[in-house]
């Protein structure tokens, strides 16, 4: 496995700094307005406590995924998930307005044009989520950390604010299955992991990006399977999922980037000495075929969403990630062997 760790965070000049907090007042103001966008369905913050872990999420028909991960992250220690639906048909919102931990919103707008959601979850974070650890995650998005087995999130949380940290950043690790992506099987419930349970082990490479400091780590599956040829338009692996709110801040892009600046220290890639955990990536489950298909028309992903047709066309072929160097997925224990998790002592 090949690693190229990031180099610290470095400080920047009084007129990045200027841009930077204009920057962040920009995004607040443009999140503070589209909340017109939404229409709440099951609004139930009011059962919100001081000290509970909130969990963020954005979705579109997610039906199939949609109960292995709220039992992961209950049994993770969420306490209250806030979701906007944009737009299901596949039974997405029947199933969230049962659950008694989940309030929900629905929004018919571009998700492109409000960030790719960015906007209505900082929204969503500003009303509730100041003070508390909040977790923001796709609904594709696993979260595993040390001892995550018996430490639960307010243990973790507890850790960092033991050791005076604010964020907690991830590498997402691509997950896949043994021969085609569409060729499985797999229903509503089932354990995602049963099936996708094969991973690269790298290489990776990080590096930082100015004036943010945000992370850049790139590599793996994706990167061999569909940019081998330009190399630098691979996904982005890194994320800071977890950080204690200030309704003062704002995420970039996605995730993978925060404001004010600081916070991208968090995370300093696999490799890195900081804290951090993996977000095991369920994508390619067998609906991704039929999916590929349906986003490529939407165009709601990617800021050039022509440049990644050959992505879709590939991934709706089927195609096998598998190879004799692909390493079967064992547990935290073994990602942390490999560099991709540096662990924290958990508060107990």
């Amino acid at each position: 496995m090949t690693i190229s760790p990031a180099p610290p965070l470095s400080p920047i000049g009084w007129a990045d700094a200027y841009r930077l907090r204009w920057k962040r007042r920009r995004l607040l103001w443009r999140s503070f307005r589209s909340r017109h966008a939404l229409r709440a369905l099951a609004d139930r913050t009011g059962a919100i406590r001081p000290g509970h872990v909130l969990a963020f999420t954005t979705l579109r028909n997610e039906a199939l995924r949609l109960s292995g991960f709220l039992e992961h992250y209950r049994k993770l220690g969420v306490d209250h998930f806030l979701m906007v639906d944009n737009g299901s048909v596949d039974g997405s919102v029947e199933t969230l307005m049962e659950q008694p931990d989940v309030s929900l919103w629905q929004t018919a707008a571009s998700y492109r044009a409000a960030r790719f959601g960015l906007d209505w979850l900082t929204w969503l974070q500003m009303r509730h989520a100041h003070g508390h650890w909040s977790l923001m995650v796709d609904v594709d998005e696993l979260l595993i950390y040390a001892d995550h087995d018996r430490c639960d999130l307010r243990a973790l949380t507890g850790g960092l604010d033991r050791e005076g940290r604010e964020a907690f950043g991830a590498h997402m690790l691509d997950l896949y299955p043994k021969g085609p992506v569409g060729g499985q099987s797999f229903a509503a419930g089932d354990d995602p992991l049963a099936i996708l349970c094969w991973f690269d082990a790298g290489p990776y490479r990080a590096r930082r990006q100015q004036p943010l400091g945000n992370l850049w780590v790139q590599g793996g599956a994706r990167e061999r399977m569909f940019f081998a040829h330009d190399p630098q338009r691979s996904p982005t692996l890194n994320k800071i999922p977890l950080v204690r709110w200030n309704r003062r801040y704002a995420y970039v892009n996605s995730c993978h980037s925060v404001l004010p600046r600081q916070l991208n220290g968090a995370y300093d890639g696999p490799g890195g000495a900081a804290p951090s955990g993996v977000l095991l990536h369920t994508k390619f489950l067998p609906d991704i075929v039929s999916r590929s298909e349906i986003e490529k028309s939407r165009q709601q992903h990617f800021h050039t969403p022509a440049d990644f047709d050959h992505y879709y066309d590939e991934l709706a072929a089927s195609p096998d990630f598998w190879t004799p160097a692909s390493v079967r997925l064992i547990g935290w224990r073994q990602l942390q062997e490999m560099n991709l998790i540096s662990p924290i002592g958990c508060a107990k």
